[in-house]
């Protein structure tokens, strides 16, 4: 048995670590439970663990049986804030070799790694219950934050019903668009991805820091992993400030059938309007228009956050099931 890292090449498609990657990949998906959700597709998987931007550095690491991948983990290191910290998504043994303690020997050694990158705070993620939660606690970690996965089937939602919930608001216009944000557009999405450092989080994290390049990147990301995106924003009329945001993600292809909502912020100064649920409702309702075929969509919300859970449960988002953000200090 040995660790060996997944080095990333300068130039993409170098077959050895594909294969590497590829590997991994297959082990990550052997340990989803029967219907998780959206599976994270092996061309996504291949950026999130191997792609650094301005904003994160990545390490990933497998745990080979002679040449045969059997497990891995990778570490996301912030670099523009929580430069204390390091979040490691996955760490995974195949199921035909657990109960070795081959998953302990990856948690060591990620944490041997955050201890050599000088980071303080490791944290991951799991479900409530199950071996996940059982690996976290009995390795020191604790419970950060708690978190909730809801869904909405839109082959059942009462549409009429979500219309007629749609807020009249004055003194605001939505904008909106599908797929990469425009280069002109960047600022103010950046602005309101800033205004995410409102929703619940740890104690020990620091404000994320959004910049113009990083979004950038990230954006410009999207068609090469399958993806699109739709958004809407508002602005204040009066002087064309933007007040608020929201997006759902969801792979290109037409056979996708889930769409990943993702944050939904108004920004302070903007609040008391009821803007929140006018974004959501009007994204969903365009959302719905043009991709007749997805047929659920997914979001995470921290259960202490009941203002926005309030606006999903109106909307008829239904528990799907809980989390747990934990953490280790070192």
């Amino acid at each position: 048995m040995r660790i060996q890292p997944i080095m990333i090449p300068d130039r993409p498609g170098d077959p050895s670590d594909d294969d590497l990657v590829t590997s991994l990949h297959a082990a990550y998906v052997a340990g989803f439970h029967e219907d998780a959700g959206p599976v994270l597709p092996l061309i996504r998987f291949r950026r999130d663990i191997c792609s650094h931007s301005p904003a994160q550095r990545m390490e990933a690491w497998v745990l080979l049986d002679d040449d045969r991948v059997i497990g891995g983990y990778a570490l996301r290191f912030p670099q523009l804030d929580n430069r204390h910290m390091g979040f490691v998504f996955p760490l995974v043994v195949d199921p035909a070799h657990r109960g070795r303690g081959l998953g302990s020997a990856l948690f060591e050694h990620a944490v041997d790694r955050m201890r050599a990158q000088g980071r303080k705070l490791l944290l991951t993620e799991t479900l409530v219950t199950g071996a996940g939660a059982r690996f976290a606690k009995a390795h020191g970690m604790s419970v950060g934050l708690a978190e909730a996965r809801r869904t909405l089937d839109l082959r059942k939602a009462d549409w009429d019903a979500l219309e007629r919930m749609i807020p009249e608001v004055k003194g605001y216009t939505l904008e909106r668009w599908i797929g990469p944000t425009t280069p002109e557009l960047l600022p103010d999405l950046v602005t309101l991805l800033n205004g995410m450092n409102d929703a619940p989080r740890q104690g020990d994290l620091e404000d994320m820091t959004f910049s113009v390049d990083g979004v950038r990147a990230r954006e410009e990301s999207l068609p090469e992993v399958g993806r699109t995106c739709y958004t809407t924003i508002a602005r204040r009329d009066s002087d064309g400030a933007p007040a608020g945001y929201t997006r759902v993600f969801l792979d290109a292809d037409p056979s996708a059938r889930w769409g990943e909502q993702a944050d939904t912020a108004v920004l302070r100064g903007h609040r008391g309007h009821r803007l929140g649920l006018l974004l959501k409702l009007a994204n969903l309702l365009w959302l719905r228009e043009q991709e007749p075929h997805l047929e659920r969509v997914i979001t995470w919300n921290a259960t202490s956050n009941g203002h926005m859970l309030a606006i999903n449960e109106a909307m008829g988002f239904e528990l799907f099931d809980e989390w747990n953000q934990w953490q280790l200090s070192l």
